[in-house]
């Protein structure tokens, strides 16, 4: 079992930036591939972002690519979402999942790849 709690979110201007952190329970975090999802009132939980177990791989939605990275300190069992350049359209609340343990994700981009999510935080960015 693995617990998710998200933190960092907030208000910003656009073209501002923040960094998300993912804070996970248990000790096998190293484990897991872990993913970031956004969502908006009405509409469907996207993908964000993603990172594999090993660290060695990272996937993009292309509405974030080049502004957007993800990285994890096993040690610290936190990944990390930094967003850069920010724009109203990223307003969401961001949510936090791991996938399967010792598991290679084959679709990140699919929210069925990870069984543990976390409550979300709420980013909010003026024009």
């Amino acid at each position: 079992q693995v617990r998710l709690v998200e933190s960092g979110g907030g208000l910003v201007q656009a073209g501002g930036s923040l960094r998300l952190s993912c804070a996970a329970s248990g000790r096998t975090f190293s484990s897991y591939a872990m993913g970031w999802f956004r969502q908006t009132p009405g509409k469907e939980r996207e993908f964000v972002i993603g990172i594999s177990w090993t660290g060695g791989s990272t996937y993009y939605a292309d509405s974030v690519k080049g502004r957007f990275t993800i990285s994890r300190d096993n040690a610290k069992n936190t990944v990390y979402l930094q967003m850069n350049s920010l724009k109203p359209e990223d307003t969401a609340v961001y949510y936090c999942a791991a996938g399967r343990a010792a598991t290679t994700i084959r679709r990140p981009d699919q929210r069925y790849e990870y069984d543990y999510w976390g409550q979300g935080t709420q980013v909010t960015v003026s024009s």
